[in-house]
């Protein structure tokens, strides 16, 4: 029988520690970032952990990976906009589902992180660059985001502790168990000439 998802305790809040998460994260992005500004020149790389990961200053106009690089405004706007509703979302109770709660932090500290970034400079900082293979440099805030995706495919994939004991369906709604039949009784006499017993 394949592992169910661990529920977070109903009595602690679940949405401080996904926001606990999710500051934690912010925070350790933005001190990385502000040490290689001032610390690694751009364009210099400087060996990390020797033939897995290298340090790599580089500027990106982009999304995660480079994408859609030169149109650093519009994803400012939508760092923005994801932010924001990831944070209305954890402040409603996102529930007590603990993969997707992780996910949660995960994705609001990463699109948090970037953010900031697109914001304060109009680039975002990366400089996290793999050694053995040819991949794009990028940093903590871009891990956090494939945390994230990973986090959710978890919460889809993993079978749900049934909140009231019943089964649960594919999407984690519990089950309502089978519809109420016509109230019991005495059954009818199908003779009327001859009525029933007792």
């Amino acid at each position: 029988m394949p592992p169910s998802i661990p529920a977070i305790p109903r009595s602690t809040p679940a949405r401080l520690p996904i926001l606990a998460l999710a500051f934690g994260l912010v925070l350790a992005d933005q001190i990385s970032k502000a040490w290689v500004l001032r610390h690694l020149p751009l364009d210099l790389t400087r060996p990390f952990l020797p033939g897995l990961l290298a340090l790599q200053h580089v500027r990106n106009t982009g999304a995660a990976f480079s994408l859609f690089s030169g149109n650093p405004q519009l994803l400012g706007l939508v760092s923005l906009v994801v932010s924001a509703a990831l944070l209305i979302w954890i402040l409603s109770g996102p529930g007590q589902r603990l993969w997707l709660n992780l996910g949660l932090g995960f994705l609001f500290g990463g699109a948090a992180g970037n953010g900031i970034d697109r914001w304060r400079h109009g680039s975002v900082t990366d400089f996290l660059a793999f050694v053995p293979i040819q991949f794009p440099v990028f940093n903590l805030a871009d891990v956090a985001i494939n945390l994230a995706l990973a986090c959710f495919l978890l919460d889809q994939l993993l079978p749900r502790p049934a909140a009231t004991g019943r089964p649960r369906r594919g999407l984690g709604l519990a089950d309502p168990g089978p519809a109420a039949g016509p109230a019991s009784g005495p059954e009818p006499n199908p003779d009327p000439r001859h009525p029933g017993h007792g």
